[in-house]
């Protein structure tokens, strides 16, 4: 096995990256993206992007070509050509990247071979989430300027449109971030798991997909200035949750047809001992009662699990009818599990800012007709996709017990560095989470590193050749070395939120029970209820300790801290 196959799962190397120094300036090439953006050290921006997205949100990879390049000691400058393909059309585009001693510009030139159908192709800028409740300021179109801050709470449309200029101050600097070239505005990409706020193109107000032709080439530019303030870094309102709190207990994921699997193979679920089995049931697809019958079987074989039921309804029905006949297949079949999460089937698709709602009945009718239908078990609400779709669609907490949501670190970006980037902004999740649903009992549903539904498109993408993509169904870094460090730092970021229950991890199939998460998640199962002493990320490290139980994990494909790369270990006093 290959030192990279036993690392990543995949034979494709990580992306390569080079430091460029510009005097007090930083920032880190890679593949024709500019990354950690520095002055003095000091982070200003997170990332400045060219992209395209298909009409599935799918990000179109380009392929480079070098057309020259200048380096001294005051300067550097860059061209890059970015050819991008979908199979009805091309588009080419010169990327030019000019630095110098308190200015940094990159502008880009694009022509479409063809009708190019795209969802956004343009620049897309990063601000780091560490700015959150930090001031900023907003030039409009019209030259009006707005005064505000970045949010701390995540906002789940937009909280700031029209952007012709933005500047921030933070850590004694003000950056002036100025856009020309099409109409900018700004997402909270917390709320994906991403470490920042993203300005792009274009309005998502606007028709999507939209046509590129030759008759408008695409012009755009962003440029970034930057001056000494003098003063300290302003107390952002940003207070994490921090209380006295034990280790969730672990739950893994199945599916009916699993059950008869694990009954022939139970070692497959005692390799990690899990507290909890999550059974998934799509009402929409198959027979119910096979399905119900699956489960009932299972746990007759395996009675020592809590199985909690994760129901997914059409509703093509009224809710009270559709529940009532759900609970009687269930009933018939003796199936009894310990809780009931529900969602309906159209909140597995993501509603955009600007976007009609889908046809779907009220979540107080659907959550008060549960109640009647599955008032004796623990009941619960929120999504089987993410904080997204949670945000924009509060569930009725007064009706609920508890309430769900997962994660997924590979909806904007799968390269390695911006997966374990994704840990540092789930205490804002979490932050944000509390403020909706208050006190209630909070769960983390499954949370692999690929994606199980993808909300923003028809499809999850295939990925046979195992190559780091963004919404694929298929990851090969969660059956590697790194996804055992992950899952570590995933864990580390939920330590100490009070969440009770966490899925890190399917029973079978490419987000299943392999490699060495397989170690790791059973470590973590192990601390259940145990008190959380200590949950830090620091320096790219993990490390936990839960009751007796001590945990680090190396989140760096480079030697530290006493780990190798992507290396975790565990102790006990």
């Amino acid at each position: 096995m290959s030192e990279a196959f036993r690392l990543y799962g995949t034979v494709e190397p990580p992306v390569r990256s080079e430091c460029i120094t510009v005097g007090q300036l930083s920032f880190t090439l890679e593949e024709g993206a500019l990354r950690h953006i520095k002055v003095g050290g000091v982070e200003i921006i997170r990332c400045i992007v060219f992209l395209v997205r298909d009409s599935n949100w799918g990000t179109l990879t380009p392929r480079l070509s070098l057309i020259s390049r200048q380096r001294d000691g005051i300067s550097f400058s860059l061209h890059l050509e970015a050819k991008f393909e979908t199979n009805k059309a091309n588009l080419v585009v010169s990327i030019f990247i000019e630095a110098v001693q308190g200015q940094l510009l990159v502008r880009a030139e694009g022509m479409p071979n063809g009708e190019f159908e795209t969802n956004r192709a343009g620049f897309t800028v990063l601000h780091p989430a560490k700015l959150a409740g930090c001031p900023v300021s907003v030039t409009r179109s019209n030259g009006n300027i707005e005064v505000s801050t970045f949010p701390s709470l995540i906002d789940p449309w937009q909280p700031f449109k029209d952007i012709k200029a933005i500047k921030h101050s933070d850590d004694g600097l003000d950056v002036d971030c100025t856009f020309t070239g099409d109409t900018f505005e700004m997402e909270d990409q917390r709320q994906w798991g991403d470490a920042s706020y993203k300005t792009y193109v274009r309005p998502l107000a606007l028709p999507w997909p939209y046509i590129l032709c030759q008759s408008q080439p695409l012009v755009q530019s962003v440029s970034i200035d930057w001056s000494r303030t003098g003063k300290g870094k302003p107390k952002a309102n940003n207070t994490s949750v921090i209380g006295e709190n034990i280790f969730p207990e672990t739950a893994i994921l199945l599916t009916p047809k699993d059950c008869i699997r694990l009954i022939k193979r139970p070692e497959d679920i005692r390799q990690v001992s899990p507290q909890r089995l999550l059974c998934n049931l799509d009402a929409t697809a198959g027979s119910i009662v096979e399905y119900f019958e699956a489960y009932a079987k299972l746990q007759a074989a395996m009675p020592n699990f809590l199985y909690d039921l994760e129901l997914v309804c059409g509703f093509e029905n009224a809710p009270e009818l559709e529940l009532v006949q759900l609970r009687a297949a269930m009933d018939s079949v003796g199936f009894k599990p310990d809780s009931v999460m529900l969602c309906p089937a159209v909140d597995r698709i993501s509603t955009p800012p600007g976007s009609e709602w889908p046809k779907c009945p009220p979540l107080e009718e659907i959550h008060s007709a549960s109640a009647n239908a599955f008032g004796d078990f623990f009941r619960g609400g929120g999504m089987v996709t993410f904080f997204p779709e949670l945000n924009r669609k509060r569930p009725p907490i007064d009706k609920l017990d508890f309430v769900s949501h997962s994660l997924c670190p590979i909806v904007h970006a799968a390269d390695d560095h911006s997966v374990m980037e994704t840990l540092e902004v789930i205490p804002h999740i979490i932050r944000s989470a509390r403020e909706i649903i208050g006190d209630a009992d909070y769960r983390i549903g499954p949370s692999t590193i690929a994606m199980r539904h993808n909300p923003y498109g028809q499809r999850t993408f295939p990925n046979q050749d195992l190559k780091r993509l963004c919404m694929a169904d298929n990851d090969p870094r969660h059956r590697a070395a790194f996804g055992a460090a992950y899952v570590i730092g995933l864990a580390t970021a939920l330590a100490d939120s009070g969440v009770t229950v966490w899925t890190p991890s399917e029973l079978y199939g490419p987000r299943g029970l392999s490699g060495p998460i397989t170690k790791a998640i059973s470590a973590l199962a192990s601390c259940a209820g145990k008190p959380v002493h200590k949950a830090t990320i620091h320096n790219n490290q993990a490390e936990l300790v839960i009751g007796t139980h001590q945990i680090k994990a190396n989140l760096t494909n480079n030697a530290y801290g006493g780990l190798g790369p992507f290396e975790f270990k565990t102790s006990t006093d």
